[in-house]
């Protein structure tokens, strides 16, 4: 019987560069077959859940989301019983922001692509998929690298500066005490201690307290290292609550963790990259 050739999905905003990957790719992996190549990375989810590729190709870099952010999002939505797609970044940094992948071991190609450098990934890729066609869930393994580099801040090519180390020293000095809120024609200060949690919402963050809502145009990742990390838990990508406000975590039938905060009656969804968070002591 013959085994069904990997399918691979490539995200890359640039034509002539993911033109150039499928040639190499091509010649490196005969047997692959690209089943479509996107060119951001909201359409990078969409696809990838569509198509259940074997192999992704994600460009860090591209509009909407970042590959990283698309690649996060991704495993929070995908299909469980599915071993999550081998992932491999198509990366323009420099040395320093390479190294950040290497020691999460996360592939990666440096655009341009050099046909040496492509032979060991896809001879990499290719062991990987033999591994799981033998059993075996590396589901968790793909969610610890991803939570590593989201540490690390891995956004864009000026994100690892070689004279300091990336992570919790280089957050700003200060951490945030009051959050100023426009109200009609006034200006609200709303003390940090009142805040329950914080959502993204569009263009704003929806800032909750136990009796009012704010919106706020400072994005959430620029507000997230001005908060303190002890008092405030990411739980999803565009969400963080004040730990201390966490009454119960409870489970539905999906598998799926959901949040109760005292003094609010929504519950909040956790995502697979951070339900490691809660667990019974």
């Amino acid at each position: 019987m013959t085994a069904t050739p990997p399918l691979a999905l490539i995200a890359e905003d640039e034509p002539l560069l993911a033109m150039a990957l499928r040639q190499e790719l091509a010649s490196a992996w005969p047997q692959l077959q690209i089943a479509a190549t996107v060119a951001d990375g909201n359409s990078a989810v969409t696809q990838a859940l569509a198509l259940l590729p074997d192999v992704l190709f994600f460009d860090i870099r591209m509009p909407g989301q970042s590959g990283l952010e698309a690649a996060v999002e991704l495993a929070d939505e995908w299909v469980g019983d599915r071993p999550f797609p081998a992932l491999v970044f198509v990366t323009a940094y420099d040395q320093y922001a390479v190294q950040a992948f290497e020691a999460q071991a996360i592939d990666y190609i440096v655009k341009p692509v050099q046909p040496a450098r492509l032979q060991k990934t896809v001879a990499k890729l290719q062991a990987l998929l033999a591994q799981r066609s033998l059993g075996g869930n590396h589901f968790e393994a793909t969610l610890d690298q991803l939570r590593s580099l989201l540490a690390l801040k891995v956004s864009g090519p000026a994100s690892v500066d070689p004279a300091t180390k990336p992570g919790p020293a280089n957050a700003p000095d200060r951490t945030l005490m009051v959050i100023q809120a426009s109200v009609g024609a006034s200006i609200r200060m709303v003390p940090v201690g009142e805040v329950l949690y914080l959502e993204a919402a569009d263009r704003y963050v929806r800032v909750l307290t136990a009796d009012h809502e704010y919106l706020i145009r400072t994005p959430l990742r620029e507000l997230l290292p001005q908060l303190d990390a002890k008092d405030f838990w990411q739980i999803h990508r565009g969400m963080v609550v004040r730990a201390a406000a966490i009454d119960s975590v409870t489970r539905d039938e999906a598998g799926k963790l959901h949040l109760q905060l005292r003094g609010r009656k929504e519950k909040l969804p956790v995502s697979r990259l951070y339900a490691h968070l809660f667990k019974a002591m």
